[in-house]
């Protein structure tokens, strides 16, 4: 196949040129800036740039690589575009993602309408974001989290809108649970280490995690099998934060996360920080790992982050 990868040197994304190259298929990547092209084409890919929130340089990249399908990695949450990581401030830390998210994939889905192209898999987001009611692990029937007052508010709806759009057309929604893997964790154990990422209240909120390999083989089988629908992406284990935070410090050679009350994490961390640890409902893999047989190569994060952090 011809396949299209928008936000091919983002940490998902470069994974997933390189499996689909190992596959066979002929790949076209992008790039928003000229620096880049060369990673993508040691990956074995054609590589070209790209502005993602420009219709028409969009348009014409598409149009340009006449792809079988196109698969939207296309995020700017890395400190480069985004700055420092600001869980208080969510609002702005996501500010260029919620933008690529909206006006980004209505580009993408112009462009693929213009070119003739009908599958679009787009990358989403399920870790810890599920509705707040009932049991802790939701699946693709349970909607998402609006988050509603607090400062995650605008990227849930961007989620939204993206996930909207895109099964509109007909395609492909993939949730990945929080990454982790090389250049995906490390600011997080940094934090760790400095004991700056406190476990609040109880920790009973829960989360999903996902290796960046096992998103990538995730997307590549959506790609080959062509897939339509919603699939939450994560591993075989959701878990609180007071299970798995504690033991990402242990990985990191750290002191045990200091408890911090829920009201006083509020005015530190924000609302969002709070609902994550205290209210957070996960994601079950069961409709991947049955309808796409997909194979995890890090089913828990306990394998990954010690595998990780060693």
């Amino acid at each position: 196949m011809r396949i299209f990868v928008a936000g091919g040197t983002g940490l998902v994304g470069r994974r997933v040129v390189k499996q689909l190259v190992e596959h066979g298929h002929q790949v076209t990547a992008t790039t928003m800036s000229a620096s880049r092209l060369a990673l993508l084409q040691e990956l074995g890919a054609e590589a070209v740039v790209m502005d993602g929130l420009d219709g028409a340089s969009v348009g014409e990249a598409v149009a340009a690589a006449r792809p079988d399908a196109i698969v939207n990695e296309m995020t700017a949450i890395s400190p480069a575009y985004a700055g420092k990581p600001d869980i208080k401030h969510m609002d702005r830390w996501f500010g260029p993602t919620i933008r690529l998210r909206t006006e980004g994939t209505e580009h993408i889905l112009a462009a693929a309408q213009a070119t003739g192209v009908s599958q679009v898999i787009a990358q989403s987001y399920g870790s810890w974001n599920g509705i707040r009611e009932g049991g802790w692990v939701k699946t693709e029937d349970d909607p998402l989290d609006t988050l509603a007052g607090t400062p995650a508010e605008k990227g849930m709806a961007a989620i939204h809108y993206l996930e909207e759009k895109v099964l509109g057309f007909g395609g492909t929604v993939l949730r990945y649970g929080s990454l982790y893997g090389p250049g995906a964790i490390e600011d997080q154990a940094e934090l760790v280490r400095k004991r700056q990422y406190p476990l609040v209240g109880g920790g009973a909120g829960y989360s999903s995690w996902l290796h960046l390999d096992d998103a990538a083989s995730a997307t590549v089988l959506a790609v080959e099998q062509k897939a339509t629908g919603v699939f939450n992406i994560a591993d075989d284990e959701p878990a609180p934060a007071n299970q798995w935070l504690p033991y990402l410090a242990e990985c990191a050679g750290a002191k045990p996360p200091m408890r911090v009350p829920t009201w006083l994490a509020r005015p530190l961390a924000g609302d969002a920080a709070v609902v994550m640890m205290t209210e957070g409902r996960a994601f079950s893999n069961v409709k991947a790992k049955r309808d796409l047989g997909w194979e995890l190569r890090f089913p828990s994060w306990r394998q990954g982050f010690r595998e990780e952090l060693a």
